[in-house]
């Protein structure tokens, strides 16, 4: 297992799948498994499949088991005839749920808490019972063709009606989900609980002591990567959404060689621009001509670049979600500040672990302490600009706003560690001046902080 380091201590990788992906497998396991329609697929080719087993199975006495359909083929007929026509109706009824729920949380909230809406299991499962049903009740009926009035299927007419109760408690469940999704509460909840995931990922790099930092600097062990390194490109555009950094730490160390990834995570990286720098581990050893190709395949193969960014690795990605429902709800359009002041405690929940813990180097080391692959981490500064200067600015005719931010400064600013209580004093001060100036400029030093 590879070690990161922080504040001068190397401490070992946490396997959790929020921060640096323990394996490539498990990476391609939530890839697949993203998608809405992934879940009410395999419904269906489950439902299909037992639509073409369970008729073949032999004929039972009724008598021994009374629960079993006891009709004819006219009447089972009749039953599957009739659960196709409710099922496929109501199946439309849950995915214009679905529809209006996303439009709702589009545009009373964000966009970008859409993700989370379509990767909700209850949404997903409720379409798949009732899609399947109905794809389990036409594949059963088709096998009725040409059947005697002694060939009935009576354990197929069976489960399809108890997957007709399956689906209707479902639904039941789904129309709960959905009446409680949509509150704000609710979404400050489910994306404050994502978000720390992601910030527990972080912290458990500084929980564990052990070894020491090497540094990243000019030296036999760690030469200066503007100097002597190999700029590895982005073969495709896209959001450097996570790095297989097990897989990356390893790979260098069998390589040879030190990475570092030029971009937070989050990141828009164009075709062609740097993505990282490769280098070799001793003095003098600069990077080969021949071995460019497979150190640029080093790096991109454990670098994830994808068409949106996720929570899956990141944490400045958790807190935008937040801040941009709180810059909606203090539009002119929704005029909301006590939703922004919410989002504001929620924000001082996921800092306040952040502030009272060592800073993060961004340093990963392999087992025997050699620095592998460094990391841009935006720190402690960026979430911190990230989280208060939007809310401040569009904030700052409301009265609650500016009160709530400066208690949530002032709380943290009394809880940090000395070495984090600078960062927050300075986005206190600059609350200060913010709040007794023109506002005329919009904010901006989030981004050039490297975060966004």
């Amino acid at each position: 297992m590879t070690r990161s380091t922080t504040h001068g201590r190397a401490v070992p990788v946490a396997p959790p799948p929020t921060r640096g992906l323990p394996s490539r497998a498990r990476h391609l396991l939530r890839v697949l498994l993203r998608p809405f329609w992934v879940l009410p697929s395999a419904w269906c080719a489950l439902a299909l499949a037992l639509g073409l087993l369970t008729p073949e199975l032999p004929r039972l006495d009724t008598d021994g088991v009374p629960w079993l359909f006891p009709g004819d083929v006219e009447g089972a007929r009749s039953v599957l005839s009739t659960i196709a026509g409710a099922m496929i109706s109501v199946t439309g009824l849950v995915f214009s749920n679905t529809m209006v729920v996303l439009q709702l949380a589009s545009s009373q909230y964000s966009p970008r808490v859409l993700r989370s809406f379509l990767e909700n299991r209850t949404t997903q499962h409720t379409l798949g019972l009732f899609a399947g049903s109905f794809v389990y009740a036409l594949t059963v009926l088709r096998s009725l063709e040409g059947s005697g009035s002694d060939d009935v299927p009576q354990l197929a007419i069976t489960l399809a009606y108890l997957w007709v109760l399956a689906a209707l408690g479902m639904f039941l469940a789904f129309i709960d989900h959905v009446t409680g999704a949509v509150g704000v509460d609710a979404v400050l909840e489910e994306t404050t609980r994502q978000t720390r995931r992601l910030v527990d990922a972080v912290l458990r790099a500084g929980d564990a002591a052990g070894g020491t930092t090497p540094d990243w600097a000019p030296g036999p062990s760690s030469p200066d990567p503007s100097s002597r390194g190999h700029v590895v490109t982005a073969d495709c555009s896209g959001y450097l959404d996570g790095l297989l950094l097990d897989e990356l730490v390893a790979a260098s160390a069998r390589a040879g060689v030190l990475v570092e990834v030029l971009h937070p995570l989050g990141t828009f990286v164009v075709a062609g621009d740097p993505l990282a720098l490769v280098h070799r581990e001793r003095e003098g050893g600069a990077v080969e001509a021949e071995d460019l190709e497979a150190l640029d395949a080093l790096v991109r193969k454990r670098a994830v670049l994808g068409r949106e960014r996720s929570m899956e690795q990141d944490l400045g990605f958790g807190l935008r979600r937040l801040v941009d429902i709180a810059d909606k709800a203090l539009s002119p359009g929704v005029n909301d500040p006590t939703t922004a002041v919410q989002v504001i405690d929620r924000l001082h929940e996921l800092l306040r672990p952040l502030v009272v813990a060592p800073p993060v180097s961004g340093l990963h080391v392999d087992d025997e302490g050699v620095a592998r692959v460094r990391t841009r981490e935006p720190g402690l500064d960026g979430w911190l600009r990230l989280a208060v200067e939007e809310i401040a600015h569009w904030g700052a005719d409301s009265v609650q706003v500016p009160r709530r931010l400066r208690s949530m400064l002032e709380s943290l600013a009394a809880a940090a560690t000395p070495e984090n209580r600078t960062a927050v004093e300075a986005r206190l001060a600059d609350l200060d001046r913010r709040l007794g100036a023109d506002q005329g400029a919009g904010p901006g030093a989030g981004q050039q902080a490297g975060v966004s």
